[in-house]
């Protein structure tokens, strides 16, 4: 029996790989928590503290969980399950291939009723058209008709009652009866019809015209680019697919097999190939020669390679794992590269086996293993730079399904309405929006098809240490943790450097091309002024800074302005959210991320607001839901049944839309803000603390030296963490002269701070 090695701890069997599962967890305090963090412990963003005990969700084995709980975590409950998943995963591929069978022929459109009518607010036109393909809410409808030597044009809704589809509709006013209508699928079907007066009752329908839904199964990423790619062939004039320069590293790996039960005597090796371009068909043989004396020899034919293990008098194998490591890599190197399992020393001596290197990828073959482009679905009828840009991005962590819906379903509102629905063409006119369906393309597809709770992207930064596949699981970079702003390199927490947590920073800042092409973007796009990160879950609605150092420093906040016109800004976004079903976003969980969740270093927003900014936010889609007979709230996880995935994709593509409403605003702004200190000039005993009134959102610069303000001058600050604008204290006779700049860029009085102009304004304090 072979010796335990000097770098072998403990000689044990080798662990079989475990599914995780989102749990529950009730931690005693403060110190615990920021244990688990440096642990690797896979946080959710559903974290929630209350008299000094922390409830959150966390992805853990149960070996993990029984580790926590030692230490005095106590479970509450489980959330999801591997089967959970599988199921989620069953009704997507149900739904999925019906999608497939209906778009693989030109479908058929019935008319059912075209009709007009004219009431006491003028005249407006009515359709109900069945689809073949309606069963789908991809399948889409569009209504043309001739108003005078006018085209018109509208998308018709989807009607759908308790699951099954009715038919499209609408409801819309004319300005002039057409003749006759003609309906047209995105999917090439085609009808037309003439139009008949309705005599009767108006039809029980809603007298709004806007369309929506139209997502109706969790998408991976060649869906969300085949989609993509389908609305910009359909909408040439209105959308635009702008690739990113950098290639991802592909949804691919290395084959590999783990030969051996014992951590001292086996043997990793991984194939020098990617699995899908042969290194999958790579086979090993350990071999007992039965004889005595046997020498270690090690052949290859073609890709089969067969190691005759060395025996001694008596016909025992001898062979060792370092032997055998050794004389591979000798012998094999053009196919495989062998490690030792895990650093062990390999004094262990092996057993005859035969393994089958895999990369153990389980997409289907449609699912390309190479480098993706990322893709942005670009939308205005103005592409050039000069309108402001709005730009939302989904999916950065690869789990979070319902994201990418929420892109997409704002990107299907924005081009299906815009013929028919004003708000909607104001927006399209006068922004250009850039929405992001996936970050993360090979983290997703791994997701998808591997392993659920997938957070990062799939580059494995770590050593042959830890490159087995036991570790498939932990490899990548979170890419939410990459960025060059508060990052974890930069002393700040919530991140981590070691290749396997789930909040690996990456070797360095910026190591990752998806981070690479989103700086990309933001710098050739520089009218972005505006950004949404569409996360899930847990109904948070955050700001920067998002990060702090161990001292709980956080990065610079806001000014007293700024920060009220993210407050401004969030309630609108959050109303129209709201709007949907109901779902409010707490007042706890709205605000700067460090304030309502926890630190995220090297975060997207930050480096946005910081290195470029743009006003950005994040969404934690899916807020908890009440259970009314349990009186509890209930958290809905990455990957909810899709009934309320759906739901969720609803109300926050309005949230999108109100953001854009917030930019358009913003757009549109030429006043200058005006401003009034208060109390004003005077006489005052000992001292006065002077604050100011503002006609809106504003950052404030002032001096009190009686010199002229400009951009260098201090500004007003907030007083506190999630308080007021702060005051400012005088106890000496003082000249105070300020100016405000309102976020559009309007400034006071048409001020100018880089002249000699005297437009800003003033105030003297006399203190007796």
């Amino acid at each position: 029996m072979a010796k335990t090695g000097a770098n072998d701890q403990a000689v044990a069997p080798i662990a079989k790989e475990e599914t995780s599962s989102i749990v529950k967890l009730e931690i005693p305090n403060r110190k615990l928590f920021d244990k688990m963090q440096e642990m690797g412990i896979d946080l959710t963003h559903s974290v929630h503290e209350h008299d000094g005990v922390i409830e959150a969700d966390v992805v853990v084995t149960p070996s993990e969980l029984a580790t926590l709980q030692i230490l005095g975590v106590k479970k509450k409950e489980t959330i999801v399950t591997e089967s959970q998943w599988r199921g989620n995963v069953a009704e997507r591929n149900t739904s999925q291939a019906l999608e497939q069978e209906l778009a693989s022929e030109v479908d058929t459109l019935k008319v059912l009723r075209a009709n007009y009518f004219t009431n006491q607010s003028g005249d407006f036109l009515y359709l109900e058209v069945k689809s073949s393909a309606g069963e789908t809410a991809s399948t889409a409808l569009t209504a043309k008709w001739m108003e005078g030597e006018s085209e018109k044009s509208a998308t018709l809704s989807r009607k759908v009652d308790y699951g099954e589809y009715l038919y499209h509709t609408i409801l819309i006013e004319v300005d002039e009866i057409p003749r006759e209508v003609t309906i047209e699928s995105n999917l090439g079907g085609k009808a037309t019809h003439k139009l008949t007066e309705w005599l009767g009752d108006l039809p029980d329908e809603p007298n709004e015209h806007y369309v929506k839904d139209f997502v109706d199964h969790y998408m991976d990423p060649n869906e969300l680019y085949e989609r993509a790619e389908s609305l910009a062939e359909e909408f040439p004039e209105l959308i635009e697919i702008v690739e990113m320069p950098y290639k991802t590293d592909g949804y691919r790996r290395h084959a590999q097999a783990t030969i051996g039960e014992m951590t001292n005597n086996a043997i990793v090796l991984t194939s020098k190939a990617w699995g899908h371009k042969g290194g999958n068909d790579i086979s090993v043989q350990l071999v007992d020669p039965d004889k005595k004396n046997a020498n270690l020899k090690v052949t290859v034919k073609k890709n089969v390679i067969t190691v005759q293990l060395a025996t001694n008098r008596d016909k025992e194998i001898t062979t060792t794992a370092a032997q055998a490591v050794a004389a591979i890599n000798s012998q094999a190197k053009s196919l495989v590269s062998a490690t030792t399992y895990r650093g062990n020393d390999g004094a262990g001596v092996l057993s005859a086996a035969t393994a089958q290197l895999t990369d153990g990828l389980d997409a289907p073959e449609s699912v390309s293993r190479e480098p993706q482009t990322m893709k942005v679905i670009r939308i205005g009828k103005q592409k050039n730079g000069t309108k402001p840009g709005v730009l939302a991005y989904s999916q950065e962590h690869a789990r979070e399904w319902v994201t990418p819906l929420v892109t997409i379903e704002t990107a299907e509102r924005l081009v299906r309405n815009y013929a028919h629905d004003k708000p909607t063409r104001q927006l399209v006119n006068n922004l250009d929006i850039f929405l992001i369906p996936t970050m993360n393309p090979d983290g997703a597809n791994y997701s998808f098809y591997d392993y659920n709770m997938q957070r990062k992207n799939m580059k494995n930064h770590c050593g042959p240490t830890q490159s087995d596949p036991g570790y498939q699981n932990s490899w990548g970079v979170d890419l939410n943790r990459n960025y060059t702003v508060g990052s974890v390199f930069d002393g700040f927490i919530g991140a981590s450097t070691s290749c396997t947590s789930s909040t690996f920073a990456g070797p360095e800042e910026g190591s990752e091309v998806e981070m690479r092409n989103m700086a990309w973007l933001v710098d050739e796009y520089s009218n972005i002024k505006f950004a949404m990160n569409v996360h899930s879950y847990g109904g948070y609605f955050m700001w920067s800074p998002g990060s702090y150092d161990a001292e709980r420093n956080t990065l610079p906040r806001p000014t007293a302005g700024e920060e009220a016109f993210y407050w401004s800004a969030s309630s609108h976004i959050l109303n129209k959210i709201q709007d949907h079903r109901g779902t409010v976003i707490l007042p706890g969980r709205t605000g700067p991320i460090p304030d309502v969740l926890y630190s995220a270093a090297g975060n997207s927003a930050d480096y946005l607001w910081y290195e470029k900014g743009i006003y950005a936010w994040n969404f934690e889609v899916g807020a908890d839901l009440y259970n009314k007979s349990t009186k509890r709230w209930e958290a809905v996880g990455f990957q909810p049944e899709f009934d309320e995935g759906h739901e969720e994709a609803m109300e926050f593509s309005n949230g999108l839309i109100g953001l854009m409403e917030v930019a358009h605003n913003q757009a549109k702004d030429k006043a200058n803000p005006r401003t009034i200190a208060d109390p004003g000039s005077g006489t005052y005993k000992d001292k006065v603390d002077v604050s100011f009134i503002t006609s809106e959102p504003a950052t404030i610069y002032y001096t009190l030296d009686g010199s002229r303000p400009n951009f260098d001058s201090p500004k007003l600050m907030l007083s506190g963490l999630r308080e007021s604008a702060e005051s400012i204290e005088i106890t000496e006779t003082s000249t105070l002269n300020w100016f405000s700049v309102d976020i559009a860029g309007n400034i006071e009085n048409n001020y100018n701070p880089f002249g000699n102009g005297k437009k800003y304004n003033t105030a003297t304090f006399k203190i007796k």
